[in-house]
């Protein structure tokens, strides 16, 4: 990952899902076009990862390197994810479609993102 270029007149992008295979190359990309890039990790998931010093760890590490923000929270913690949502100016969903469950997240966020009211649907 290279590090963050400034930009003033970015949009402001949370990334669901950035720590993945595929949201890790959308969070570079956000950060190499100059945007101030969120990416929402679980805390569990976060805490567990300096825990173990694990790969996941290092990622975490990497993207606040290149200038990411951390934002905690879940897409199932409805309190949190609108917290995050409200942060942003464009939410992008990088989060894997196995079963029924990503679906549902997935409807969670759209819900997330009307009840925030600051991203156009």
């Amino acid at each position: 990952m290279t590090k963050t270029k400034t930009s003033n007149n970015g949009s402001t992008i949370l990334v669901i899902g950035g720590t993945g295979i595929i949201g890790r190359h959308i969070v570079a990309a956000s950060l190499d076009a100059g945007h101030p890039t969120l990416v929402l990790v679980r805390p569990t998931a976060a805490s567990a990862a300096v825990d173990v010093d694990s790969d996941k760890a290092k990622l975490l590490a990497s993207l606040v390197a290149s200038g990411a923000t951390i934002v905690y929270g879940d897409m199932n913690d409805r309190e949190s994810l609108v917290a995050a949502i409200r942060r942003a100016d464009v939410v992008i969903s990088a989060v894997g479609h196995r079963g029924t469950v990503e679906l549902d997240g997935q409807l969670k966020v759209v819900e997330a993102i009307k009840e925030a009211g600051n991203v156009k649907v």
